[in-house]
C-alpha cells in the first residue's frame, strides 16, 4: 500500500509539525483525521485540505485522556472505513532547570508527551493486531537521543518514548503482526513548541537559537510521507532531522 487512501490519525494536529504533515499526505492522497485541542484551527485545516481536494476529519482530543483519542480513532475507523497509521505528534515543551522544581510543568510533559503516546498505542493496537498490519509514528526528539541541559525531564520523556518504539517494533515482529513503528528525533523545527516554555531565559536561549538556524515543519513532514510509502515490508524505524545550519 503506498500512501494514496490509507487513512491516518494524526494528534497535535492544530499546528506545526501536525499540521504541516496533515496537509502534505492528504495532498498525496490519504484520507487524515486531526486531533488537537484548539477546534477552530482543525476546522481551518479541515477546510484547508478540502479546498486542496484532500479528505479529511477531525475530532476535539486532549490525548491526557484515553477516551478522546479513542474517539478520535474511531472516527477514522467509521468515517473512511478503517485505519492504517496513528501519528503520535502531540507534545510541549516547558523546559526549566531540574532545580527550580517546577513539577506542574514535569507531570505536564509526562502526561502529554509520554502517557499521551501510550494513550494513542492503546488506540490503534487492538485493530493493527487484528489486521495485522498499521504504522505507529511518533515525535520524540533529539533530545531523545542527546541530553541537553535545562531539558532534563522533557529529554526524559523522549528517551522513553524512543525506547517504547523500539521494543513495539521488535514485540510486533515476533508476535507477527506487522505493526510498523518511526521515531522521528526533530532538532530545530520552527514551531508553537517555543511558546510552552515557562521560564524565561530558557525561553529567550532557545528563541535566539531557532531564529538562527530553525528550519520549518515541512522538513519533518515529508520525512512522515516518506516512511508511510514505504512498502508494508519495510519498516524505516529512525529519522533524526537536523537543521543543516545546526551543529
Amino acid at each position: 500500500m503506498a500512501i494514496k487512501d490509507k487513512v491516518i490519525v494524526i494528534t497535535g494536529a492544530s499546528s506545526g509539525i501536525g499540521e504541516a504533515t496533515a496537509k502534505l499526505v492528504a495532498k498525496n492522497g490519504a484520507k487524515v483525521v486531526l486531533g488537537a485541542r484548539r477546534e477552530g484551527r482543525l476546522q481551518e485545516i479541515v477546510k484547508d485540505i478540502e479546498a486542496d481536494g484532500g479528505q479529511a476529519a477531525y475530532s476535539v482530543t486532549d490525548v491526557r485522556n484515553p477516551d478522546e483519542v479513542q474517539a478520535l480513532v474511531d472516527l477514522a475507523k467509521s468515517k473512511f472505513g478503517g485505519l492504517d497509521v496513528i501519528f503520535n505528534n502531540a507534545g510541549i515543551m516547558p523546559n526549566s532547570p531540574i532545580s527550580e522544581l517546577r513539577t506542574k510543568d514535569w507531570n505536564d510533559m509526562v502526561d502529554i508527551n509520554l502517557k499521551g503516546v501510550l494513550n494513542g498505542v492503546a488506540a490503534v493496537m487492538p485493530t493493527f493486531t487484528r489486521q495485522k498490519h498499521g504504522q505507529i509514528i511518533t515525535t520524540s526528539s533529539v533530545a531523545g537521543i542527546k541530553s541537553f541541559t535545562g531539558s532534563g525531564v522533557y529529554g526524559a520523556t523522549k528517551f522513553a518514548v524512543r525506547n517504547l518504539m523500539e521494543v513495539l517494533r521488535m514485540e510486533s515482529a515476533q508476535e507477527g503482526t506487522n505493526i510498523r513503528t518511526v521515531s522521528l528525533y526533530p532538532a530545530a523545527i520552527n514551531t508553537e513548541l517555543l511558546g510552552s516554555i515557562t521560564d524565561q531565559k530558557v525561553a529567550n536561549d532557545m528563541g535566539e537559537f531557532y531564529k538562527q538556524v530553525g528550519i520549518t515543519p515541512d522538513a519533518v513532514a515529508r520525512v512522515v510521507n516518506f516512511a508511510i510509502d514505504q512498502p508494508e515490508s519495510v519498516n524505516v524505524n529512525e529519522f533524526t532531522i537536523y537543521p543543516t545550519k545546526q551543529a
